[in-house]
């Protein structure tokens, strides 16, 4: 019996280029055992790379030497699609096959399936196993990142190609600190052009002919060579830089064959939909193509019929827009603006300086904003209707001229989700594009189709409906994705749908771990979340009131779970009043975009990301955004969170946003507050690692007075006032720093440093006003009051003995150590206070109370004593050994004894 031993093999598409070398070297790191295989040739380039560059230090086989029956595992990097596999293609035959993907492609039909897929769409394949090696902490030979970091240069155009991802460049830089050698990336990248080449770049633009297609001018060139030419391509890109061409096909025949080389850098044209209409491949922004059983005509008449069929139109503003403009002006009260917009039958009112052009025939001018009636009817809803619309416009505002084509609009409605946008001519406002006018073109049109919505293998230029599996699969733990997926089957067994929301996606797609989970159920929460505690084991905790439950499982896994639910509020400031919903308008009543994402969990559906507000925009841009003008106002702790966020993870709130902060804050709301509500955002604040950008915030905000209205001084971000708070940062960070196991509550410590100028009556009244846990405010005043104490007590006594601090400092709780160095103006007491944490307070006395009583004494109180005079002489080494201690009792305590 013939036994066929089991083999892994690593490949390629045909024509393989540096992004394909290097993703097959990459994947060797993953996967030792296997073999290396091209499935055909390889650019010029690269063969010339292998030459030179990383000769015996992988070994490549031609599939002439694979026995292909053998290959039990499939490991494909930089395509999916079999027919770029060659001769590599045979083993797809191979019965119980695995198959591994590696791939940055956008999806086509036809793809390859595997058990794993690695599916991202970075600027390279390469890029991926970057992240990859760096999740595992796998580090590479200088020859191994510069082969990766030629890949990457060469597939992202030098990160000049507008498939470019953030990942790309960080990829690059790891790379870097890898060992990489740019200069061997700049010879095979940045080459100079030989003779040959620069006749064929003559030769192109001698043969080149521009068609103009539905508004777009596209350049075709065709050339016929006897021989094959290697890098084509190159010729092409450079041909496209120097005549400065927006869209470049170049036909050239070859021998028996016809190659399509295809670039673009317009979002009308996507040159990779094209290419795969020709069996070929690639990005919106380059493709390729090898073209059998066609002339070079035939090739030429088919293309100028595809781009015919592809191509998206531009299309002018001026054709598009409603006109004229009905306009307000901003001393207009809400009130006027809510019958205004039901006069003329409008959702949306452009805010100009001057004349509503729909008045007095003129054309208004200025444009400040706009307001929706949205936020109209919230305002009157919360009897807000005599003020003027300038207090909630939206003043953040992108507006076209005339000229303005179909892609500025889809951008701007799509992405930016401008619900009207005002068509300008200067300052004038000539007319008004809706988000109807775009629908009625599109539908009335199909050619004006993006492609998201004609085919499936064209890649949007915003995924909001982009599937996260893999980018789960990285960040995280296996275990994590398991209950997830448990939690949707049990819905989908329950017949409803599952889904995790809020800062968990947020945070998921920030490739941050967080494994604080927020189910939300369409359907019955509370009752999804007794059949999981029950299938589970587990313990559930339901809040009818809310529709609202907690689940703990064995392991002590907690999940929260609610019912998908829209909120509103009675009055400002008030407590939310709840109704069933759909996940949309559950997602709609959250805080900021950031956090409006959700992840369906349902088995059909499992990994698709939720996204109704291209909520994605503002997590890329880095943008704190509320989403919807009355936001503030239904609930003012959001501004805290808003600030929270703004400093933990870095980004900025929009000026919109902040105009509407200063808005609440003149309302003065917070006289309305549920006062536990407000101090638990408080609290949230001085518990992140460094909280003064916040509290700098908070003062420019003018919060201070709601914060302390009772405080004196008035705290102030002045130099003082810093000072001590980096003081406390210092103090926390180097207690963190010595990974002890006291537990600090760090929030405590920057309270007390707020406090750290005023009176204990004060910090009594703050208690009192947020209704602190009695527990916590114990703890609050008696740090005060006692470390206050103690450094009176130190500022007269600079030299301390060892034991005068122990006693000074033992009865002390962790916060009142570190308030106690924030506090301290002299580096002795800070010196002090540090000698006690890392060793005093670890002094226990030489000899036990069990070994006392051996000794005769009798037990009392008097042994408190002797056990506390044995320490302090220890700590100011008057003793040092067991035997010292034992002659210290003998002389000082001999009555108490009964024995020698």
């Amino acid at each position: 019996m013939c036994i066929i031993l089991p083999m892994d093999i690593i490949t390629t598409h045909i024509g393989a280029d540096f992004d394909s070398l290097a993703a097959m070297v990459a994947a060797k790191r993953l996967y030792p055992q296997a073999e290396l295989v091209f499935p055909g040739s390889q650019e010029k380039c690269v063969r010339d790379y292998l030459a030179q560059e990383f000769r015996n230090i992988y070994v490549f086989k031609k599939i002439k030497h694979i026995d292909l029956q053998r290959v039990t595992r499939l490991i494909v990097v930089d395509t999916r699609q079999v027919n770029r596999l060659g001769g590599v293609a045979e083993c797809l035959r191979n019965p119980h096959l695995a198959i591994h993907l590696y791939d940055h492609h956008p999806d086509t039909p036809g793809d390859l399936k595997g058990e794993l897929e690695e599916i991202h769409p970075f600027g390279s394949t390469t890029t991926l196993f970057v992240r990859l090696f760096q999740q595992r902490n796998i580090t590479l030979k200088p020859e191994e990142a510069t082969l990766m970091a030629l890949g990457i240069y060469e597939d992202t155009g030098s990160f000049l190609h507008s498939s470019t991802c953030p990942e790309d460049l960080c990829a690059a830089a790891w790379l870097l600190g890898q060992g990489a050698n740019l200069d061997i990336v700049t010879q095979f990248v940045s080459r100079e052009l030989s003779a040959e080449q620069i006749n064929l770049i003559s030769r192109l633009q001698q043969h080149a002919q521009s068609y103009v297609i539905r508004g777009v001018t596209v350049v075709i060139s065709i050339l016929t060579e006897e021989e094959y030419i290697d890098d084509f391509a190159v010729v092409v890109q450079r041909l496209m830089v120097m005549e400065n061409i927006d869209v470049l096909f170049a036909l050239i025949s070859m021998g028996e064959r016809t190659y399509l080389i295809a670039r673009s850098r317009i979002p009308e044209i996507n040159v990779g939909t094209v290419a795969r209409e020709f069996g070929g491949g690639g990005h919106a922004s380059a493709a390729a193509a090898t073209i059998r059983d066609l002339t070079i005509a035939e090739a030429e008449e088919r293309l100028v019929g595809f781009l015919h069929d592809h191509i998206r139109p531009k299309a002018v503003a001026a054709e598009m827009m409603s006109a004229p403009a009905i306009t307000v002006t901003p001393d207009v009260s809400i009130e006027q603006a809510n019958r205004l917009m039901t006069r003329y039958n409008v959702t949306v009112l452009p805010v100009v300086r001057t004349n509503a052009g729909h008045e007095n025939g003129s054309t208004p001018t200025g444009l400040l904003g706009m307001i929706s009636r949205m936020v109209v009817e919230k305002a009157i809803f919360h009897k807000l209707g005599s003020l003027p619309v300038a207090e909630y416009m939206t003043t953040d505002i992108a507006t076209l001229p005339e000229s303005g084509t179909l892609a500025d609009v889809q951008r701007l409605i799509v992405e930016n989700r401008q619900r009207l946008i005002p068509v300008v001519n200067g300052e004038q406002i000539v007319g008004v594009i809706t988000r109807t006018d775009l629908i009625s073109l599109l539908v009335n049109d199909p050619g004006h189709l993006p492609g998201d919505l004609l085919r499936g293998d064209e890649r949007p230029s915003v995924e909001r409906t982009r599937n996260l599996g893999g980018v789960m699969t990285q960040v995280l733990p296996r275990e994590i994705i398991v209950l997830l997926r448990e939690i949707g089957e049990s819905a989908a067994g329950l017949g409803c749908n599952a889904y995790v929301a809020g800062g968990f996606v947020r945070d998921l797609l920030l490739h941050v771990k967080n494994t604080d989970i927020d189910i939300v159920i369409e359907g019955d929460g509370i009752r999804f979340a007794k059949y999981l505690a029950d299938k589970h084991r587990g313990i559930v905790h339901p809040h009818e009131k809310f529709g609202t439950a907690t689940v703990i499982f064995p392991d002590q896994t907690r999940i929260d779970v609610a019912t998908a639910r829209l909120e509103y509020y009675e009055h400002p400031a008030a407590k939310p009043t709840v109704e069933l919903s759909s996940i949309k308008l559950d997602l709609y009543r959250r805080d900021f975009t950031i956090n409006a994402m959700a992840i369906h969990l349902n088995p059909e559906r499992f990994g698709a990301l939720v996204d109704y507000f291209n909520c994605q925009n503002d997590l890329k841009e880095r943008r704190i955004q509320v989403l919807h003008n009355l936001s503030f106002v239904e609930d003012p702790t959001r501004i805290f969170r808003a600030i929270r966020f703004e400093g933990r993870l870095d980004f900025t709130i929009t000026r919109h946003t902040e105009k509407l902060i200063k808005n609440t804050v003149q309302m003065n709301l917070f006289d309305r507050f549920e006062e536990p509500r407000f101090f638990h955002e408080l609290k949230l604040i001085l518990s992140e690692n460094d909280p003064i950008p916040a509290l700098r915030r908070m003062a420019g905000f003018k919060l201070f007075p709601f914060l302390w209205p009772d405080l004196r001084p008035h705290p102030k971000i002045d130099r003082r006032f810093i000072h001590s708070l980096n003081q406390a940062n210092q103090a926390i960070s180097w207690f963190q720093l010595l990974y002890l196991s006291d537990k600090v509550e760090t929030w405590m410590v920057y309270l007390l440093t707020i406090f750290s100028r005023s009176r204990t009556k004060e910090l009594i009244n703050f208690c009192h006003r947020f209704d602190l846990v009695p527990k916590q405010r114990k703890k609050l005043i008696q740090q005060k009051v006692d470390v206050e104490k103690i450094a009176q007590e130190m500022y007269k006594r600079p030299y301390l003995k060892p034991s005068e601090i122990y006693w000074l400092l033992i009865d002390l709780q962790p916060e009142g150590w570190l308030y106690l160095m924030t506090i301290a103006r002299k580096r002795y007491i800070q010196q002090a206070v540090s000698l006690f944490v890392t060793q005093l307070r670890m002094v226990k006395p030489l000899i036990s109370g069990d070994e006392l009583k051996r000794m005769g004494y009798i037990p009392g109180p008097q042994f408190r004593t002797i056990l506390n005079h044995l320490i302090e002489r220890q700590l100011d080494g008057a003793i040092g050994t067991h035997q010292q201690a034992m002659d210290f009792l003998r002389n000082t305590y001999p009555a108490v004894s009964g024995k020698s």
